[in-house]
């Protein structure tokens, strides 16, 4: 089975957190911040996965708050607290549950479980949509604990219920968690081709009843729509279904189009011309993430090599901006800087580290990003994001933690994920028409 799904970027005039206010350069330097605060809690993940010892074989401490009771008011159940983690550069639709009902949600790479805000909830984010209830939908089933999805989630990361139902916890950094009830119902999404909905009977996500997030995003979103490379991701579940295949085409985030979405062969995956593929491996400290190995980068004339060859740099359709571990950024700014030969300019605004004005007069340097078997050539759209007063300003920033392949990098490629091959292609494409 094939089907396509809209991906909305978050600040085009189709997005329901489109504001017409933001000047260029606000909606520039709003997405560069929350591409930071992704770099820092993959950061976070990988220190505190890595130093963390192994848990016990014995069952998890009960701490999780307690489930509502189905008795509880929604309404008032809903706490006014700081709202879900403000990431993502574009969303999408889906449907969920019999009688369907529509939730808009983050698309995410680094996410392995979908989820959505439930009803009755304990402390939820505000959202302009109801809470889904899932006593109304006639296919829900709640995951018993002993379950294979639920026993696929880390030990210290479940819980088993009072009716032995499975309780998971989801954590975004530091005190940013979601916690909420594993449940099963009908998946809807987009379209085939034939103008039917692509429907998927006991699929697997997360109820969410308690969420507490540091950060924030609109009350338009419903939730995060996993797409990583564990078990419990959409891509994961839909596996035989879909050739266990998914790519995106994404838009600038100013495009006045939707990118796309799809999964299996709708109608085709990838064009056949300039198809370059590269494998992902998995993290044990990441494992939500697909890395690839990045072998070096060409600046013009010059090369810059990493030296690894383990896996080092995480593709995420998530941040906005490439994130270089400082060493590899040091060696690639300083080609950077000699390519051009003109003066940088002084005013970068937080948190670029290299901006130039008047590029209508420049020569750009070809950039070639050298994955393990894969060449991906870039062009100055992809590398730089014009801000106001004529400034463009260098997509790539360096980082104290993993690197991380960002989205504007991924603008205008059709790149596919083929999770039974283990591997990632990209081919140039128009994705405004795709």
């Amino acid at each position: 089975m094939g089907f396509s799904i809209d991906l909305i970027p978050r600040h085009s005039p189709m997005s329901p957190l489109y504001n017409s206010e933001m000047t260029q350069t606000e909606l520039v330097k709003s997405a560069a911040m929350r591409s930071i605060a992704r770099s820092k809690l993959l950061d976070f993940i990988g220190q505190n996965e890595s130093s963390s010892p192994l848990p016990s074989p014995s069952p998890p401490s009960p701490s999780f708050p307690s489930p509502p009771s189905s008795s509880s008011s929604s309404s008032s159940a809903v706490s006014a607290i700081t709202p879900v983690p403000d990431h993502g550069e574009y969303l999408m639709r889906f449907s969920l549950g019999t009688p369907q009902v529509e939730r808009l949600a983050i698309f995410d790479t680094g996410s392995d479980l979908s989820w959505v805000q439930c009803s009755p909830c304990k402390t939820c984010f505000p959202q302009d949509a109801p809470l889904y209830d899932p006593t109304h939908s006639s296919t829900y089933m709640e995951v018993a604990c002993d379950s294979q999805a639920c026993t696929v989630i880390p030990q210290n990361k479940r819980d088993c219920g009072n009716s032995r139902q499975c309780i998971y916890l989801q954590e975004y950094g530091g005190s940013s968690i979601t916690i909420g009830r594993l449940g099963s119902d009908t998946v809807s999404f987009g379209s085939t081709g034939t103008g039917q909905a692509a429907t998927f009977p006991e699929s697997v996500f997360g109820c969410a009843f308690y969420s507490n997030f540091t950060f924030e995003i609109s009350s338009k979103a419903n939730g995060i729509v996993g797409l990583g490379p564990g078990p419990l991701s959409l891509a994961s579940q839909l596996g035989e279904q879909t050739g266990h295949k998914f790519s995106y085409c994404m838009v600038p985030f100013s495009s006045t189009s939707t990118g796309k979405l799809k999964f299996g062969s709708y109608p085709s995956q990838a064009p056949t011309n300039g198809v370059v593929s590269t494998p992902f491996v998995i993290n044990p400290s990441l494992p939500s993430y697909y890395i690839l190995n990045l072998e070096g980068i060409t600046v013009g004339q010059k090369k810059v090599l990493t030296g690894q060859s383990g896996g080092n740099i995480i593709i995420d359709s998530v941040p906005i901006l490439t994130h270089l571990e400082q060493r590899i950024y040091a060696d690639f700014i300083s080609s950077v800087k000699e390519a051009f030969n003109v003066e940088a300019a002084e005013d970068a605004p937080n948190p670029f580290e290299f901006c130039v004005r008047n590029p209508s007069s420049m020569n750009f340097p070809e950039f070639v990003f050298h994955f393990t078997g894969a060449d991906v050539v870039l062009n100055p759209n992809n590398m730089f994001i014009a801000l106001d007063n004529n400034l463009i300003c260098m997509t790539v920033v360096p980082t104290t933690g993993i690197s991380i392949f960002g989205n504007w990098a991924q603008i205008n490629f059709q790149v596919e994920y083929d999770l039974a091959a283990g591997k990632v292609s990209f081919a140039p494409t128009n994705c405004s028409s795709s």
